[in-house]
C-alpha cells in the first residue's frame, strides 16, 4: 500500500466529513493508496489550526495557494463555498494534482466548462461529490435497471426535499445568492440521481419559486423551491421537485421508477431499504417487498457483515473517498467526473431559463 498526501480546503460540515473519510477509507476498503492527512486550509489561521488538531492533519493554513503548492500534498479535496471552487481546481490541475470537488461544480456553466477543460487537459483524476447516489441501495437500483428487472421504464419521479428553511423567521446567509438557494444547494443531488438512473435529460419545463421573499426583515435573493417536468434522452418522461421549505422532510432524497414489469421506490430517510414490486407470480400474491441492504449489495460488506445493520451518511463519504483513490491509483475516470458536474449545472441553468420564459427548453442550449 502506497501513501498519498491529502489536502482539504474547508474544515466545516463537509470538510470534516471528507477528513474523517480519508482517515478511515484505507482501513475500510483496503485501498491501494493509503491517505495521509497532510494539509488543511480554512478561512483563518485560527480555525485552520483548530481543524488541524481536531482532524489530525500535519499542517494548517488560511491560504489555499500554500496548500496546493505543498509538494507533500498529492491530491486536493475542495470542500469550501462554491464561489471558490474554480480557482482552486485550476491551480491544482496546473500542478498536476487530482481533485475531488464538492457539488455544485462552478457558479456558472461557463465556469464549470473551464474546470472540465482544465481537468481533462491535466489528465488527472477528477470527481464531484455527489455522495447520496453511492448508498448501497441506490447502487443496487442502478444494477436492477441495467438488468431490466422492472421491464421497460415508463416514468420517473424524484424529489430533494428538506425543511431547514421552512420557518420564515429564519434569516441569514442561506437566503442570499443563487449558490445558496434550493436550486444551487439541494437540487443538484436529485438531478445527478435522475441522470444516474435514467440517463441524460433533453428537455424540461420548470417553475422556480421564492416562497418567503423576506426573512428576519431582510429581502431574500434566491429560491426556496422548484419543480420540473422533463424528458429523458430515452423518451421516458419524468417529474422532479426540490424544496428547502418542505415542512417535516429532513432528508427527502426520494424517487420512484415505473416499468412495464415492476416498480422501484427509495427514500433516503430510510437509506438502508428499497421497495421493489414485480409482476411475477399470480396477481393475488403481488405486492411491494422491502429489501434491506446487506453484504450482497454494492459497497456494503466492507462496513458490516450483517444484513439489515445498515450504513450511514459518513459511510457514503468513505465510499466516495474509495472511488477517488481508485481513480488515482488506476489512472482512469471514475464517475461522477467533473463533466457530470458540468451537465448538472447545465440543467440548473436550463431550469432557471425555463421558469423565466414560462416554456419548455432544450437543455443542450445552456
Amino acid at each position: 500500500m502506497t501513501d498519498i498526501g491529502i489536502g482539504v480546503v474547508g474544515g466545516g460540515y463537509m470538510g470534516k466529513a471528507h477528513s474523517v473519510a480519508f482517515a478511515a477509507v484505507a482501513s475500510v476498503f483496503d485501498t491501494a493508496l493509503r491517505p495521509k492527512l497532510v494539509h488543511i486550509c480554512a478561512s483563518s489561521d485560527e480555525s485552520a489550526e483548530r481543524y488541524r488538531q481536531t482532524y489530525g492533519f500535519e499542517k494548517a493554513t488560511s491560504d489555499w495557494r500554500v496548500m496546493v503548492a505543498d509538494p507533500e500534498v498529492e491530491a486536493i479535496v475542495i470542500a469550501s463555498p462554491q464561489a471558490t471552487h474554480h480557482d482552486i481546481a485550476l491551480a491544482a490541475f496546473a500542478a498536476g494534482k487530482p481533485v475531488l470537488c464538492e457539488k455544485p461544480l462552478g457558479v456558472s456553466v461557463a465556469q464549470s466548462q473551464s474546470m472540465v477543460d482544465a481537468a481533462e487537459a491535466a489528465g488527472v483524476a477528477n470527481m464531484v461529490g455527489f455522495n447520496y447516489v453511492r448508498t448501497p441501495a441506490t447502487q443496487y437500483v442502478r444494477k436492477l435497471l441495467d438488468e431490466g428487472r422492472i421491464g421497460k421504464v415508463t416514468w420517473f419521479r424524484g424529489e430533494m426535499t428538506e425543511d431547514f428553511f421552512a420557518d420564515p423567521d429564519i434569516g441569514g446567509w442561506r437566503g442570499q445568492g443563487a449558490a445558496n438557494g434550493c436550486m444551487g444547494d439541494l437540487a443538484p443531488h436529485m438531478i445527478n440521481c435522475a441522470r444516474a438512473l435514467m440517463g441524460p435529460i433533453t428537455t424540461l419545463n420548470a417553475m422556480v419559486q421564492t416562497v418567503h421573499p423576506t426573512r428576519a426583515g431582510e429581502p431574500v435573493t434566491n429560491d426556496d423551491q422548484a419543480q420540473m417536468m422533463c424528458t429523458f434522452e430515452s423518451g421516458v418522461q419524468g417529474h422532479m421537485f426540490f424544496s428547502r421549505v418542505a415542512t417535516g422532510r429532513k432528508m427527502g432524497y426520494a424517487y420512484e421508477i415505473h416499468g412495464t414489469h415492476g416498480h422501484i421506490r427509495f427514500d433516503q430517510e430510510d437509506q438502508n431499504a428499497l421497495w421493489l414490486y414485480t409482476t411475477e407470480g399470480p396477481e393475488a400474491e403481488r405486492g411491494f417487498r422491502k429489501i434491506l441492504t446487506g453484504p450482497e449489495h454494492p459497497d456494503y460488506l466492507p462496513f458490516c457483515q450483517g444484513p439489515g445493520h445498515g450504513t450511514g451518511y459518513q459511510d457514503q463519504i468513505i465510499i466516495e473517498a474509495k472511488d477517488f483513490l481508485t481513480a488515482i491509483a488506476e489512472k482512469r475516470p471514475v464517475w461522477p467526473t467533473f463533466r457530470e458536474g458540468l451537465e448538472v449545472n447545465r440543467i440548473v441553468a436550463a431550469t432557471f431559463a425555463s421558469s423565466a420564459a414560462g416554456t419548455w427548453v432544450n437543455v443542450a442550449d445552456y
